[in-house]
């Protein structure tokens, strides 16, 4: 027999005073009651009820016994009540995972916007250059820049991951100005260090050639250091759009070689696949393709991506 049924039915009998009324309670019959109760008593090796022709009392261990079961009965309707709530409304917390630059710049603005709208869910965001394990990592949903491969995870398509070249007036007005590739040669040059020698400021239009830019003396694995060592006129920088198109606008930096910037990587949203998603995941899933959907204000249809995909991404270099 199902034990927790078994300690609902003792509860009741309890309750009612009765094997009678019980089994009115549960639509069964009192020999059925009398079951239940029996199969709690053999599994304990106890008697939990005396019985007379007339009444039924606790034992002793029957009275422990049904105030531990009325505890458990309670905890296990709580969880339910739990569960059902968050299957119906938003809340409870959300784990996300994005790289540095867009989680800064772009994702932490947004999310306050996000929590405002949703006063029940809480969020915890990591940011991250590498690629994270949604299953090890415990991570509900992740931003991925670069080229996906098939795989077991959803992907929905953000607005491509553009990149610039850019100095300070101040550094260009000393140095010069770069037309082509390769005049980066001839300049102090900024280096992120999660780039490959294999993509280390390759830029478009060139081929497979790569560009001849001499050892940086400064180098960093974070783009914001990188663009404040521009900001002071050190060198020429490569990084995200999103981490340096303010400073474009405003004329702190001017952009360079835009003919031979890196073409657009791809930006994906990913989180694993579910039937019923609960609506704290579904709303922030809407929220961002809103937000930062490859077309803003639509829906984007799904597409898969892989376990293996992000394993390979795994043993790629981040581009920054």
């Amino acid at each position: 027999m199902d034990k927790l049924r078994s300690m609902e039915i003792f509860v009741a009998v309890v309750d009612s005073g009765s094997f009678t009324a019980a089994s009115e309670a549960f639509n069964i019959s009192p020999v059925m009651v009398g079951k239940h109760v029996r199969e709690l008593e053999e599994r304990l090796g106890t008697r939990l009820l005396t019985r007379t022709t007339r009444r039924q009392n606790l034992t002793e261990i029957g009275r422990q016994y049904v105030e531990r079961c009325r505890q458990i009965l309670a905890d296990i309707a709580a969880a339910e009540s739990g569960a059902e709530a968050m299957r119906t409304s938003p809340r409870g917390l959300l784990t996300i995972s994005a790289p540095v630059s867009f989680g800064s710049q772009l994702m932490a603005p947004a999310i306050a916007d996000y929590l405002g709208l949703y006063p029940e869910v809480s969020l915890d965001l990591s940011l991250n250059d590498r690629v994270v394990d949604l299953v090890e990592d415990g991570i509900d949903v992740a931003v991925r820049i670069g080229k996906l491969d098939d795989s077991t995870l959803v992907a929905r398509p953000l607005q491509p991951y553009r990149m610039l070249i850019c100095a300070s007036p101040d550094y260009l007005a000393r140095a010069g100005t770069p037309l082509r590739p390769e005049d980066l040669a001839g300049h102090q040059c900024l280096d992120f260090m999660h780039w490959s020698k294999e993509v280390r400021w390759k830029l478009a239009a060139t081929g497979d050639r790569q560009t001849d830019v001499p050892a940086s003396r400064f180098r960093s694995n974070n783009g914001q250091a990188l663009r404040m060592a521009a900001l002071r006129g050190y060198g020429i920088v490569m990084q995200a759009e999103i981490l340096l198109g303010d400073d474009v606008r405003a004329g702190r930096l001017v952009s360079l070689l835009d003919d031979y910037a890196p073409p657009p990587r791809p930006m994906h949203l990913v989180y694993l696949r579910d039937r019923q998603p609960t609506p704290k995941l579904a709303t922030f899933i809407d929220f961002m393709l809103e937000r930062f959907g490859a077309k803003q204000g639509t829906k984007s249809p799904e597409k898969n991506t892989t376990k293996s995909a992000a394993k390979n991404e795994a043993k790629k270099k981040p581009a920054g």
